[in-house]
């Protein structure tokens, strides 16, 4: 935005003509410190083992482990990674704005073909320096994970690109989509693409994560065969690491729910079990 080597305006001139200040234009974001990216990684363990643990047990958990941190800092963190601890909370005020809530429509429902029902869904994924985002289209029946997406940051961009990624592999369309409350899920990008594919929206009930539970497993295979086990250094070691392990996952592992096939076979409507 500013051209600090522009010899015709000085960068006073610059952030004048822009209506900025200077102390902004000149603003450079501090990286997380390797003290955080631990204790992050530290947190999302512990979330993954238990969601319904908030900030205080998390707390217990850590200083059991000769870890000191004040409870105050774990909120922070938590909120940056954008970790909910899964608890009935009462509802204590209506904000002015709220986005159109769609039912689950999954209860009771017997999915019995691919193709029937996706899901979706944002996980965190810690990196030596830094953190992404990660986001997942999969298929209900088959457990295939359709199409995925990195971000640095939590805006819907990236999901609605993975969304768009996965009609394109797909030959047909699913009947009904399935995701949480999330912004990313109920904003106008990605209701619309639905709608205009005449796609029914499901969405979980509020601190219910079972109801996506197999996208919620998917993480934790993730992040334990994969992300942690190889921890990248950067995006790029990240998205690497994550298209080989996906690879993997759809045409190569065995699922024991599967009947030890493949969900790329699952959805290619292959009745054979893979031979090793």
């Amino acid at each position: 935005m500013i051209e600090p080597n522009l010899k015709k305006l000085s960068q006073r001139r610059q952030c004048q003509l822009l209506s900025i200040a200077r102390s902004t234009a000149q603003y450079k974001p501090k990286g997380i410190s390797a003290e955080d990216l631990g204790l992050c990684r530290e947190i999302d363990e512990i979330h993954m083992k238990d969601p319904t643990f908030g900030s205080r047990r998390i707390k217990a958990v850590l200083n059991r482990k000769g870890t000191s941190i004040g409870r105050k800092r774990i909120q922070r963190l938590m909120r940056d990674m954008d970790i909910v601890p899964i608890y009935r909370k009462p509802r204590l005020s209506i904000p002015r704005y709220k986005a159109k809530r769609y039912p689950y429509l999954l209860k009771g429902m017997k999915v019995e073909r691919p193709d029937q029902v996706w899901c979706a869904d944002i996980t965190y994924i810690p990196m030596k320096q830094g953190h992404m985002y990660l986001v997942a289209v999969m298929d209900w029946f088959s457990r295939k994970v359709l199409s995925w997406r990195l971000s640095s940051t939590m805006d819907e961009g990236f999901c609605v690109d993975a969304l768009k990624a996965a009609f394109a592999q797909s030959k047909k369309l699913p009947e009904i989509i399935n995701t949480d409350q999330g912004s990313q899920f109920t904003g106008d990008a990605w209701i619309g693409e639905l709608e205009k594919r005449s796609i029914q929206v499901s969405q979980d009930g509020k601190g219910r994560w079972m109801d996506n539970v197999f996208i919620e497993r998917l993480w934790r295979s993730v992040k334990y065969e994969g992300v942690l086990l190889w921890e990248a250094k950067d995006g790029l070691a990240l998205r690497q690491i994550l298209k080989n392990w996906f690879n993997r996952y759809n045409n190569w592992r065995p699922h024991q729910a599967l009947d030890y096939r493949t969900p790329a076979e699952v959805a290619a409507g292959n009745p054979e079990k893979m031979v090793a």
